[in-house]
C-alpha cells in the first residue's frame, strides 16, 4: 500500500487505523477513507498554521480542554476564513421563503380504547380485534358511551381519564395509530379497529389545533445562526481545497470541498 504523504510528511498507516474508530462507515474500506481524509486534511492545516507562526492558545469548554494542535487550526481558521454576518434582510429572505421549517406542529388530542394484545398471538390477537369491532358496534348507536367504556376496558393507563391521551404531536404515537389519526375529523370515532404492536384500539379524535408560523422576530436569532454556520462551512471547505492545491499530496486523492469540518 502506497504510503500516505502530505508535503514532506509521511502519515503512518498505524495512525489512519487508530482513527478509524472514530469513523463510522458502511464498510471498513470507507472508513479507512474517512480516515485517511481526516488526517491529510488536519495535516494540511497544521503545517499553514506553522507557516504562519502561530502559538497554540488551547481553550476550555463544557469541561473539555482542546489540545493544542485542535488550537491551532481553530486559530488558523478564525484568521484566514473571514464570512459574513447575517443581517436581518438575509434572514427575512430565509425567513420568507421557508415558511414551513418555522411552523408550530399541529396538535391532536385524541381518545381511545386499548384491547392490549401482540401481534405474534394470532388467538390474543384475533380476540382483540373482535372486542374492538364490538364496542365500534356499540358506540355507533351510543357514542356519548366512550369515556364510561374506556374506563371499564381499557388496557391503557389512560383508562382512568376516559380514554383521553392529552395533546400529541405527529411522531409520538405508532404509524399506523397516526395514519388514522391525522386524517380524522374533530368529534370523530374512526369507524375501524386501529391495529398496532400494543394491540387494537378504538379511535376517537376529540381536537385538532392547528399549527401556526412563527413570528420571524421569535426565529430570527436561529435563521442568523443556520445561515452562518452554512456559510462558514462552505469557506472552509473552499479554503481547505486551496491550501490542498498549494500543496503536495501523494497516496491518497482528496477530492475538492470534502472535509469532516464541513459535513
Amino acid at each position: 500500500m502506497q504510503p500516505v504523504m502530505v508535503n514532506d510528511v509521511t502519515i503512518p498507516h498505524a495512525t489512519i487505523a487508530r482513527e478509524v474508530q472514530n469513523h463510522q462507515a458502511g464498510s471498513p474500506a470507507v472508513a479507512w477513507e474517512q480516515a485517511t481524509r481526516a488526517l491529510v486534511i488536519r495535516e494540511l492545516l497544521l503545517q499553514r498554521a506553522h507557516a504562519l507562526d502561530l502559538v497554540a492558545d488551547p481553550r476550555t469548554a463544557d469541561g473539555a480542554r482542546e489540545t493544542d494542535e485542535e488550537s491551532l487550526i481553530r486559530l488558523l481558521l478564525e484568521r484566514e476564513v473571514i464570512t459574513p454576518k447575517a443581517d436581518d434582510a438575509v434572514c427575512r429572505r430565509y425567513y420568507d421563503s421557508n415558511a414551513v421549517r418555522f411552523r408550530s406542529p399541529d396538535l391532536f388530542e385524541p381518545a381511545h380504547i386499548l384491547f392490549k394484545a401482540s401481534r405474534d398471538d394470532v388467538d390474543a390477537f384475533a380476540k382483540a380485534e373482535a372486542q374492538a369491532t364490538a364496542v365500534l358496534e356499540n358506540l355507533q348507536q351510543h357514542p356519548d358511551r366512550f369515556d364510561s367504556l374506556a374506563r371499564s376496558l381499557s388496557d391503557c393507563p389512560s383508562a382512568t381519564e376516559g380514554g383521553r391521551l392529552g395533546q400529541i404531536v405527529r411522531g409520538e404515537t405508532t404509524p399506523e395509530f397516526e395514519t388514522f389519526l391525522v386524517a380524522m375529523e374533530p368529534g370523530q370515532i374512526c369507524p375501524t379497529p386501529v391495529r398496532t404492536r400494543y394491540g387494537v384500539h378504538v379511535l376517537r379524535l376529540d381536537r385538532r389545533i392547528a399549527g401556526e408560523t412563527l413570528p420571524f422576530d421569535s426565529v430570527r436569532t436561529r435563521i442568523a445562526s443556520y445561515l452562518e454556520e452554512r456559510t462558514w462551512r462552505r469557506a472552509v471547505a473552499q479554503y481547505i481545497a486551496l491550501v490542498a492545491g498549494q500543496g503536495r499530496i501523494a497516496g491518497f486523492d482528496l477530492p475538492a470541498a470534502t472535509s469532516p469540518l464541513v459535513q
